[in-house]
Parts: C-alpha cells; structure tokens; sequence
C-alpha cells in the first residue's frame, strides 16, 4: 500500500523545491566560510585559480548531474528522479564535512552538484507539469524562493559556526557543512506523499492515472470537470503530433525547434553572464573592496541574502501578470547600470593594494570609508534587489516553459546545462579576475547585462498565461513576433466552454469527486 499523496499545487511546490533549497546551502556554506580565520588556516590560503576551482566545483558536478537529469527523469518520472538526486548529495556532504584537504572539498563538492544539476532541472519541469497555467509562474518562483531561503540559512549557520573553535580549528566549518544532511533528510521524506506529473504519465501511456491525478490537482477529483478534459485534449493532440515528427536530438532542431532550445538554454546562459552570482558567491570579497572589515563585512554581506528573499516574494505575486519579457529585459538593463556605477567608483577612487586587502590574496582594490565606499554597497545591494524581482525568478520559470511535452527533461536539463558551464566559468573566472584586472571585472558584467536585454526583446516570446501546448505555437515557423507577444491570449478557456456545452448538450453529470 503506497503512501497517501497530497494534491493541494502549493505544498507540491514547498516539498520538491527543498531541493533548491540544497543548492542554496551549498552556494553559502562556502560565502560565510571563505573569510575566515579557520579556512584560511587550514587550506593554505587558496586564491585565484585554487579558490576558483573550491568555488566553481558544484557548478562542475552540476553539469555532470544535468546530463544525468534527462533520461533518468524520463525513464522514471520526475519526482523519482529527485529521489535519486538526494543520495548523490548525503555522499557528497559526508565527503565534504570529513574533508583533509582542498583536493576532497572540490570533490565533496562535485558530489553534491550532481545533484544540484538534477533537482535544479527537474524540479521546475515537476513544478511546470502540475501547476495552473495561470499560476505556473508563481509555483516555479517557489524554487527560487527555496534558492534563497537556503543561502540565508546556511549563510548565518556559517557566521555562527565560525565562533566555534579557536582560529585553527576545523570544527566551524565542519559543523557547517554537516548541518547540510538536514535538507536532504526533509526532501527524501517528503518526496513519497508527492503524486507524479500527469503529463509525464500520459507520457509512458499511463492515461487513468494522468487522468486521476490530473483531475485531483485541478478540479478536486471531478474527472467530468470541463478543464480536465480540455486540459487533456491537449496534451493527447501535442503527444500525438510530436511522436510523428523529428526523433533523437533532431527534435531539439526541427520544425522551428531550434528556437525553443536557443531561448531555453540562452535565458539561463544568461541568468550566470549578468554576474549577479559574484554578488552571490563574493560579496565578502566585494565589500572588503568597499573598506568593510571583520564582522561588519560578514553581517552586511549576509544582509543581502535577506534582501534577495524578501525581494523575489514580491516576483511571486506579480510575475504571472506582468509576464516574463519585461522582467527580463528591464531587469538586465538595470543590473547593467549597477555593474557599471560599482566598476566606475571602484576604478576612479579604488586603491591598489597588491599584498591583498586584510591579507586576502583575492582582493587587491579598496575604498576609503566614505560616499565612495557607500555608493558601492547601495549599488551592490540595488543589484540584487533588481536580479532577485527578475532575471533569478523569471529565467528558471522561462526555461521550464518552452519545452515540448516529449522535449521537456532533456530540454531542461540542456538549460540547466547551460546555467551550469557558465556558472563554473565564472567561479573559476572571478577570483583571478578579481585580483588581475579588478573594477572591470564590473564593466564586463554590465555590457553582458545590456546583451542580455538585447537577446531578450528579440527572441523571447511570452509565455504567461498560456498552457503549455499553447507555448508550442509561439516558438513554431510562423509564429508570432516576440516583440508582438503579450500575457494571455489563450485559446484553452474557449476549449474548455466547448467542452462545457458538449457535456450540457450530452446530458453528462458530475463524477463522484475523489478525497
């Protein structure tokens, strides 16, 4: 007898997305503890190249997992293929906490990237699957919101755990990185009580249980309800048409395919290029730039964790009215603006210091305390604040949209793909950026962030308020301009009143409603 399943999209969306929140752990567990006393004791005080290989190994084990993602998720289903994803993560943690040098961290590290990789482009394609589409958007922000929830946790469990122990002490970090089972314990219990898609069902040729499921999720168990059957309609008409078209890797091609996967892989290329996750990943780094030191800099470099949070709640309320194009391209072109301001103070009042600031090899440039140094932490905060309301959201929501039903684990996993390359590109990229040529590292940020923007108002259609199966009309030859695009427009409510008035005209009664 298997375990009761829950329904209700919301807490779907809480349960699977811990799975984000493990990405969000491991991202700060290294934020709080690159800084201090105890790690730089202890690893020999890695910069550059070595720190950037530490920073940029779950990026590299995240790859590794995305490759991974597509045929198990297919095969098995996506929530199964989170279950999985968890194991990698417990081996991964025991590796990292029992660390005896840099060379076990970066593979403690991989570890848990591959399942990073996994539940980073699975998890939105679970979310995606089940969600109204009405509501798609703010279920897909819950990922991120679990994203950030994590960092902020695990940032401040590593600013505490960094008073534990004297200078040379192992136990800080250790402490830290231990306390990363906890999620992954919370995920693989959670998991059983989750039904599967029901698109993925429909998928394998599992038709009563897609139905049943699908039923559940949208009308309460009422197979008769006009939306279910719509709903499903399309599903069965987009399986039917894409079975008979392009096999293999063609599929990611053919018939105005290639757009999808340009727009799918691009938007999250571009999520890493707009350089927010040197925010992320060094804004301790960043704001010893600015003339913060100790605890000072630690608090207010974990003061943007809660700005991200509080930010991105707002995005769950408005991204499926305001849409995803505008977000995207707005939100670019103001972090565009915010790289600029940090790379010019940075570089017209910023002292060289080539022995490093406080010692940290890593950061060679400092400000005075003054307007300066202010005006770089009010950027670097704005920064954060504009990529958490829009590029952080809205790229995984967009990237979990434009796949086709038969294309959507692989298309996914492609995505995340992308985001990951980049994302270990750059954590190798910026340490020794950082300390060879300094405030540009910003300029570049800034003129990948208007590219961004560029890209976007060409080539991304809108997506919000349509079905899924809709989606596939927008990226097919012939297809609506993207600038010419807008939210809604959806043809399904028509489908569904059709569905209505047959049902009326047939005399059909409501099904028994499941509990």
């Amino acid at each position: 007898m298997g375990f009761p399943k829950v329904y209700n999209t919301y807490f779907l969306a809480i349960v699977s997305t811990i799975g984000g929140m493990l990405f969000g752990f491991d991202i700060s567990s290294m934020a709080a503890i690159v800084g201090t006393d105890q790690y730089i004791w202890y690893f020999n005080n890695p910069h550059g190249v070595t720190q950037g290989a530490i920073g940029s190994a779950l990026a590299a084990g995240s790859v590794i997992g995305a490759l991974m993602a597509g045929p198990i998720s297919d095969k098995y289903g996506r929530r199964d293929s989170i279950a999985f994803a968890c194991i990698w993560w417990l081996i991964g943690t025991a590796v990292q906490v029992s660390t005896k040098g840099v060379g076990q961290l970066i593979a403690g590290r991989i570890l848990n990237g591959v399942c990073v990789g996994i539940t980073s482009s699975q998890v939105p394609v679970y979310l995606a699957e089940i969600a109204k589409k009405d509501k798609r958007g703010s279920i897909v922000v819950i990922q991120q919101l679990a994203i950030e929830f994590g960092i902020l946790v695990m940032y401040f469990v590593g600013y505490g755990c960094s008073f534990i122990g004297s200078p040379k002490s192992t136990t800080s970090f250790r402490t830290a990185w231990g306390i990363q089972f906890v999620p992954a314990a919370l995920l693989l219990m959670g998991l059983p009580f989750l039904p599967r898609s029901p698109r993925w069902l429909a998928k394998v040729g599992r038709k009563e249980e897609a139905i049943d499921v699908l039923s559940k999720i949208q009308a309460g168990g009422n197979r008769a309800d006009p939306l279910v059957v719509a709903e499903l309609q399309e599903i069965e008409t987009v399986l039917i048409a894409e079975r008979a078209g392009a096999k293999g890797w063609r599929r990611f091609i053919d018939n105005g395919m290639w757009r999808r996967t340009f727009a799918g892989m691009s938007v999250q290329a571009w999520q890493q290029l707009s350089g927010a996750n040197v925010m992320v990943y060094y804004m301790v780094y960043v704001f010893s730039m600015a003339g913060l030191h100790g605890n000072i800099n630690l608090i207010s470099s974990g003061i943007q964790y809660a700005l991200f949070i509080i930010f991105t709640v707002f995005t769950f309320f408005f991204i499926d009215r305001t849409g995803r194009r505008p977000l995207l391209i707005y939100g670019a072109i103001g972090m565009g603006v915010c790289h600029f301001v940090v790379g010019g103070i940075l570089g017209t009042h910023g002292k060289y210091t080539p022995g490093g600031v406080d010692g940290n090899l890593n950061v060679v440039i400092s400000l005075d305390p003054g307007a300066a140094s202010h005006t770089v932490i009010a950027f670097s905060y704005l920064l954060i604040i504009i990529y958490a309301l829009t590029l952080a959201p809205v790229a995984w929501v967009y990237a979990a949209e434009v796949w086709s039903l038969e294309t959507r684990a692989y298309g996914m996993a492609l995505a995340s793909i992308a985001n990951w390359l980049f994302n270990f590109a750059l954590g190798l990229f910026v340490p020794p950026a950082f300390r060879n040529i300094s405030w540009k590292t910003f300029i570049i940020f800034g003129v990948l962030c208007f590219g961004a923007a560029a890209q976007a108002f060409v080539s991304y259609p809108e997506t919000a308020g349509k079905s899924l199966e809709e989606i596939e009309e927008m990226f097919r030859p012939g297809g609506p301009k993207p600038w010419k695009t807008r939210v809604g427009d959806s043809h399904l409510e028509a489908k569904v009143e059709e569905v209505r008035e047959q049902q009326e005209k047939a005399g059909v009664v409501e099904k028994t409603t499941y509990v």
